[in-house]
Formats: structure tokens, sequence, C-alpha cells
């Protein structure tokens, strides 16, 4: 998810009564619950790097708990130097609390959409995502902003007039209980999308692998990825019309085995390509003394625009050796 959703939902845990338990329990919610997305620096070193650092052993169970204990002990140093004349007090226990709150939450909600996490890095590289949640939800957002917010804006209201201090907590409750709310609606009807898919035939061919991946705002329209032997379909599906067929978007029929295609894959890009990619689908052309192949993951492919996102162009010479390798998370116009 996106940092912002991060920074709110860490807010409304602690509004939900341990910012009372501990100095610092908001900050080191808030500092936990983005430190994951420090990887992002690698991204300094070029897309593919980030490709294939980007939630990976930070977004792991082994990162969370090292960031946790690490974000613990300088809040525990911090508050340990600058001690307060009044005020609450400084607790250990609610502080480590505070920490795992923040990294797990990080974990969760990026794991509720389509990229997916690596929880078991280093021991394993397997992804996993639910695919229930767009990376910036403005649903999500929204829930949020208005269940903190109102409440805080009742609370300035009153003190002005002079009337007693209202309290947080509700609001903070509503936001993580309409979040749990959304996650079911979504899953739900994710799961009456992929049935939807997965009670179909493809042109006489059987469904090999099938997703559904949710749109930005309305939970109940889903884009419909279906991989065939010989193609993949993307779809847009309604989850509330169970008997409906699904309007087919776009068709992409799987290459030709080749060596330029092989060559490819098996570069360093290509390796880090198909080992994120859930769908990928290739397209190469040539002339005498190059090929230019493409390969992308069409879990990212735009419906609207018709196109691709997510994609890696490598260049060959004729004797199939890397010229370059560029990644693209939006492909230019005119590729």
């Amino acid at each position: 998810m996106d940092n912002l959703t991060h920074t709110l939902t860490a807010i409304a845990i602690s509004q939900t009564g341990l910012n009372r338990k501990t100095r610092f329990a908001t900050a080191t919610l808030i500092l936990a619950g983005n430190a994951p997305d420090i990887d992002i620096i690698v991204g300094l070193k070029g897309s593919i790097e980030y490709l294939k650092y980007h939630r990976g052993i930070t977004h792991s169970l082994v990162g969370i708990v090292a960031l946790a204990l690490i974000i613990w002990g300088l809040m525990w140093w911090l508050g340990k130097k600058f001690k307060p004349k009044l005020g609450i007090s400084l607790n250990p226990g609610w502080l480590l609390l505070a920490a795992f709150l923040g990294t797990g939450s990080h974990l969760l909600l990026d794991f509720t959409n389509a990229y997916g996490v690596r929880p078991f890095l280093p021991f394993s590289g397997r992804w996993y995502a639910w695919d229930i949640m767009f990376i910036v939800d403005p649903l999500l957002l929204a829930i949020l902003v208005l269940g903190l917010g109102v409440p805080w804006l009742l609370r300035l209201a009153s003190e002005e007039v002079g009337g007693r201090k209202t309290g947080l907590v509700p609001g903070a409750i509503f936001c993580l209980g309409a979040m749990l709310a959304l996650w079911g609606i979504r899953d739900f009807a994710h799961r009456r999308a992929r049935h939807i898919l997965d009670s179909r035939d493809y042109s006489g061919e059987v469904a090999q692998r099938v997703s559904a991946l949710p749109g930005m705002a309305n939970p109940f329209t889903w884009i419909g990825v279906v991989e065939t032997e010989s193609s993949f379909h993307i779809f847009s599906v309604n989850a509330l019309e169970a008997n409906g067929a699904p309007e087919e978007i776009s068709t992409f029929e799987k290459p030709q085995p080749s060596p330029a295609l092989t060559a490819a894959m098996n570069s360093q890009g290509g390796k880090v390509m198909l080992d994120f990619a859930r769908f990928p689908w290739a397209q190469v052309d040539g002339s005498e003394d190059s090929y230019q192949v493409s390969l992308c993951d069409l879990r990212f492919f735009n419906p609207s625009a018709h196109s691709r996102g997510f994609t890696l162009d490598v260049e060959l010479d004729k004797n199939l050796q890397t010229r370059s390798e560029n990644f693209y998370f939006t492909v230019p116009p005119g590729k």
C-alpha cells in the first residue's frame, strides 16, 4: 500500500488507546509502519534492482521483527535521553508492542494487494498476495481520513466553545473496523469473480491459471487474467453478476519458442522479471543484426488505456548477447 495509508493506519492503531500506555507510542507506530519501505533506496541503482529487492527482506517476517527491535531500541534511547517533567511515562513493554504492531500492519497491508510480499525470505522467495486491494485504494483512504479527521474536528470545535474534550478512540475503532469490513467485502467479491472466470472455457481451452485483480474504487469490478495453453485473456468482471459472462478486453497470444526469447529470459533482467511476474507475456521482434524482446506482467495491464505496465525491454545483438535492458513500470507512449 501507499505510505499515507500505512501512516494513517498506524495513527488509528495508536488512537485506540495505545498512546495512553507509553510515551512515543504514536511516533513509534508511524515510524515502524513505514520502515519496511526503506528498501526503496535500492531504486537508486536502477529500476531492475528496485524490482529485484523491493518487498524483499524488509517485508519478510524476519525483517519486520528486526526492524521492530531496532525502532524500539531507538525510541527507548530517545525516551531515556529526553525525559519529560510531566506526562505519560515510557513503558518498554508497550513501546515494543507498538513497534511490532507498526511493522506487522505494514506487512499485512502490503499482502492485501496484487503486488504481494515474500514473507519467508531468506528461506523462501515465494510470493504471496491476497489480491483484494488496489495499491492506492481511495475508498480505504477515505475511511481513514474521515474516521480520524471528523472526531479531531469535533474535538477542536468542542474545545473552542469551552466544552468537554471528545475522545478520538471511537473514530480509531471505526477506522480499523471499517477496514476489516472492506477487506471482507472485497474478499467475498474476489471469490465470486474467480468463480465466474473458473466456470467457463476459453476458445475450447481450459484455464491453467486464473487471477481476479482489484479495480481502484468499485469493490465489485475486477480485472480477470486467465492463462490457457496458447494465450492470455484479459476480462472485465462484475462480481454481482454471477450468471453473466465476463467482458473480454484483450487477448495475448503466447509467442513461439525461439533462441532470442530464451536469451532474453536468461539475461540478468529477464531472470528478475520472471521471478516477479505471475503472468509473463513476451513479444519478440528481430532484424538482421539485432532482436528486441519485451517481457511484461499482465497483472499490470491497464484496460482503460490498453497499455502494458511492468515491462522489461531487452535488446540483443545478432549473437544473442545482451546489448541493453530497460525496465518500465509504465510503458512510455510509442513503445
